[in-house]
Parts: C-alpha cells; sequence; structure tokens
C-alpha cells in the first residue's frame, strides 16, 4: 500500500480535538495508508461571521479529497447560525447516512446482547429541507418534500450495502398509513427495487411499530432503511440500546464525497479532561478505511478495539464493576488499542469487511437511477388557504360567503379545518383555527386553467378574505396527486 490517500480532517470542539488525536494515531500504527489535510470548522468559525461554520476555503480540501473525517463541534446559541451538518450534507449531496448499531455485551452494558443492525437513513429531503412558514396568526407549516428520485437513491443504496456487506434482510419503515403520498412513494420504491434483489429478504414496518421493537427486540432486524426525520430517532434509539450513543460511528455517503464521524456531540463540559471516549470518531474512521478500500486496516483496528474491551480496559463512560479491569483516559485508550493491533477478540465476534473491489464506474453504475417514464399531468383544481377568524368562526359563514365565487365554472366544493372537513356539513364540536383550506372544482372535475386559478384569487380578494397560500391539484396519468380531505 505505497500510495497513501488524502483526506480531509476536521478538528472540531469541545473533546473533538482529543478524540481526533487519539483516533489518527491508531491509524497511523495500524498502517492506514492515508494523508491528512486539515481544515478549521464549527466554533470559532462561527465567531468569525461566517453562518455555517465552515470557511469557504475549506470546501476546496473537501473537493479535492473527496474524504472527510469530522471530529464533533459546538455551534453557538442564538439565531443566524447553520447546521454544519445539514449544510455539508446537502452541499455535498451526502444522501445517506449510515448508521451501525451493534452491542458488544457483556463488556459494554446492553439489555440486547444479539443487537447488530445497520440503520440507513434518507439524508437530504424529509422535513429537513428547512421549509417552514408562519402562514396565519395560529399556524404555522413546515414542508415535508420526498422525491422519487431522493426515495430510489436511499432504497438502492440500502440493497446495494446489503448486498455489499453479505447483509441477509432490509426493513423499509414508512408512516404510509397516514401519509399515503409522501411516504407512499418512499414503500412503493423500496417493493420495487427489492424485485432486483431476490437473494435478500424485505419487510416493511410502520414507523411507530417499528421503533417500539427496535427498542423492545432489536436482533430482528439487519439492515434498515428509513426517511430522514424517523431515520434520526430510530438511530439514536438502537445506539442507546446497544450500550452507549458514545461507542457510535456514522457515515454520510453521496456520489462524490463521503463524511465520516461520531454520533455523539462535542461535549465541552468535559473538554480538555482526557476522558472521553475515542471510540465513536475511531469506528467511523473505521468506516472511512473501508471505503476508501482499506477493508484490511479496518479490520486490523476494529478487532484490535474489541480486544481491548474484553481486556477490560474501558473509558469512564463505560466502566462497570465486576466487567472492567481499568478505568483509563482518552489517550490511554487508544494507546491500549494500539498495543493489541494484530490481535483478534476471544470472545466478541471478529470483524470482517467486503474485500470486493469496485470501480468508481462499477459503483456508480449500480447506483445509477433507472429511467422512468414522465407522467401525464393535468391541473384539475385549486386549494385556497385562507386566514380568516371573524366572530366564532362559524365554517358556515366563510362557506356561505364563498358560494359566490365562480371562475367559468371552477367553485367552491368543501373547506376543511387543519385537515378535517367542516363546510359543508361540518359538525359544530370541530375545533377551527385561523386556517382554512378551501378547495374549488368545476362540478365534473374537468381541466381548469391558470386563468380560471386568477380569477379564482381574484374573487377571493374581492370579498376581503386574506388568501395565505395555494396549491394546484393534479391528476398524474388519470390518478389523483392530492389527498382527500377527512370527511370528504
Amino acid at each position: 500500500m505505497s500510495e497513501k490517500r488524502k483526506i480531509t480532517v476536521a478538528y472540531g470542539d469541545g473533546i473533538g480535538p482529543e478524540i481526533m488525536k487519539a483516533t489518527l494515531s491508531v491509524l497511523k500504527e495500524a498502517g492506514a495508508a492515508i494523508e491528512t489535510e486539515v481544515i478549521e470548522i464549527g466554533e470559532q468559525v462561527y465567531l468569525k461571521g461566517i453562518s455555517s461554520g465552515i470557511a469557504p476555503s475549506a470546501w476546496d480540501s473537501l473537493r479535492n479529497t473527496k474524504v472527510f473525517l469530522k471530529s464533533p463541534i459546538t455551534t453557538p446559541q442564538g439565531g443566524g447560525f447553520k447546521s454544519l451538518n445539514v449544510t455539508t450534507r446537502k452541499t455535498l449531496g451526502l444522501y445517506a447516512n449510515v448508521r451501525p448499531c451493534k452491542a458488544f455485551a457483556p463488556f459494554v452494558r446492553t439489555h440486547f446482547p444479539k443487537t447488530d443492525m445497520v440503520i440507513i437513513r434518507e439524508n437530504e429531503e424529509d422535513l429537513y429541507a428547512g421549509i417552514e412558514h408562519r402562514q396565519t396568526d395560529e399556524v404555522y407549516q413546515c414542508l415535508k418534500l420526498i422525491s422519487r428520485p431522493g426515495s430510489e437513491k436511499i432504497v438502492r443504496y440500502a440493497f446495494e450495502y446489503a448486498r455489499m456487506n453479505n447483509r441477509k434482510k432490509v426493513t423499509c419503515m414508512t408512516k404510509d398509513n397516514i401519509m399515503k403520498m409522501a411516504d407512499g412513494v418512499f414503500h412503493q420504491v423500496f417493493n420495487e427495487v427489492a424485485k432486483e434483489y431476490p437473494e435478500i429478504e424485505t419487510d416493511h414496518k410502520i414507523i411507530d411499530i417499528g421503533t417500539a421493537l427496535i427498542a423492545d427486540r432489536p436482533e430482528m432486524f439487519d439492515v434498515i432503511v428509513t426517511l430522514n426525520l424517523y431515520g434520526d430517532i430510530i438511530s439514536d434509539v438502537a445506539a442507546q440500546i446497544t450500550g452507549s450513543v458514545g461507542l457510535g460511528g456514522s457515515a454520510n455517503i453521496g456520489e462524490d464525497v463521503a463524511m465520516f464521524e461520531a454520533i455523539h456531540g462535542s461535549a465541552p463540559d468535559i473538554a480538555g479532561m482526557d476522558i472521553a471516549n475515542p471510540s465513536g470518531l475511531l469506528n467511523g474512521a473505521v468506516m472511512m478505511l473501508v471505503h476508501i478500500g482499506q477493508p484490511e486496516v479496518a479490520e486490523k483496528i476494529s478487532n484490535a478495539w474489541m480486544a481491548t474491551l474484553e481486556d477490560g480496559i474501558h473509558t469512564g463512560d463505560i466502566y462497570q464493576e465486576g466487567i472492567s479491569r481499568q478505568k483509563v483516559g482518552t489517550q490511554e485508550f487508544a494507546a491500549a488499542v494500539i498495543e493489541r493491533l494484530g490481535r483478534v477478540p476471544s470472545k466478541l465476534k471478529k470483524a470482517t469487511f467486503s474485500k470486493a473491489v469496485r470501480t468508481e464506474a462499477e459503483t456508480r453504475a449500480a447506483l445509477a437511477l433507472r429511467p422512468s417514464r414522465p407522467s401525464e399531468k393535468v391541473l384539475i383544481g385549486l386549494d385556497v388557504f385562507i386566514d380568516w377568524k371573524e366572530g366564532d368562526r362559524n365554517a358556515n359563514t366563510i362557506g356561505d360567503r364563498l358560494r359566490e365565487v365562480n371562475a367559468g365554472g371552477l367553485k367552491m366544493q368543501l373547506i376543511t379545518n387543519r385537515g378535517v372537513r367542516v363546510y359543508p356539513d361540518g359538525m359544530k364540536e370541530t375545533f377551527c383555527s385561523d386556517h382554512w383550506r378551501v378547495r374549488f372544482f368545476n362540478a365534473d372535475e374537468t381541466v381548469i386553467t391558470h386563468d380560471q386559478v386568477i380569477e379564482v384569487l381574484k374573487q377571493v380578494q374581492q370579498l376581503g378574505f386574506d388568501f395565505v397560500k395555494t396549491e394546484h391539484l393534479y391528476t398524474f396519468d388519470g390518478v389523483r396527486g392530492f389527498s382527500l380531505a377527512q370527511g370528504e
């Protein structure tokens, strides 16, 4: 391994510099063929007035090396500071978050010693798109955006990960019993892609029962693929039940760049005390080594790390009487791992990583989106959202007034409030906010024009109503592309 792979390294904030020093010392002694290029990120960059926490010049390093080993950072309190992780993921297209969650019992305390799952989370879409609006005095909106290509990318990655790592089962988790379209397309894409991997068992769980099962019977899962918000939640649940969030490493994978880190934060309260556990970042670095084609070094480090756990050499966060033999600090723990390089664990399962070699072109081909035919899109209706809170907010009052609107046959058909039909034939017990959705169709739900849409809005305005948002209602290949109201 004569040629060294250049990687970008950031020491971060809080305990970041300590655990990065420990991690890099292990990588060096294990023979990792890497050359580091250091960039500054985090609190000091924020305080220089750079709201993203990363200097513009640092992006050049990431584009050049395409591999980022990152310590945790501290985001200053107060408004105006963006999440560096979110910025990095979106800017570099890191669409797949990969979190192995494995138990190391009895050396790390857990009630679920057989846990060995990997959670693969979509990393760019969903509610984390961060598109929010305050539309009325009472109502706030956060848009959940799920795209078919984004869903296909992460689902395909999950199946390829399972295939390359000899995993037997992939479970999809959604809430498509409620969000039949947004979560529904994710589940639909999962079913379609699964057909290309007949050797892999598949399963689907509604996210609420799925989360409960992770907390109660985690050994039943192998690889889980899910949407952004759900994945964020269940990956922490899964890490915690294995015994310690502090041990977990994480990968954020894109088509061109990949970022590797610990899943925990910067822990400024213990910074500089040499007591932090470097295992999370070290395990993130192990994932990095596999990614850059050095699986043998990754195995060497992972096995030495497990041998260290077996020998009872533990940092304070996982120290337990009767199991642990010696409580050590950050650098001393790293030295213990280095001392055991070349050993394999005697009780824990030996680490083995895929040696399959793929060219960049082969990887891109395996993960490439498959061609699809565009649907025929037809505009048939309009939802107009109105800010109105006159009197006792009687739905009949607003409904009777809006019956006057007629734009060439485009008329009001119903009104909902917070998704529940309140006009016509609403129930007086339904609580109403100041945010009303008014749905307009032609009588036979035939095609409408943009001129009709504009005319509707003019007439709504003339009636004295404040419209705060509109949504066009389309069919795609004759199928409704919008949900029905509760009670419709």
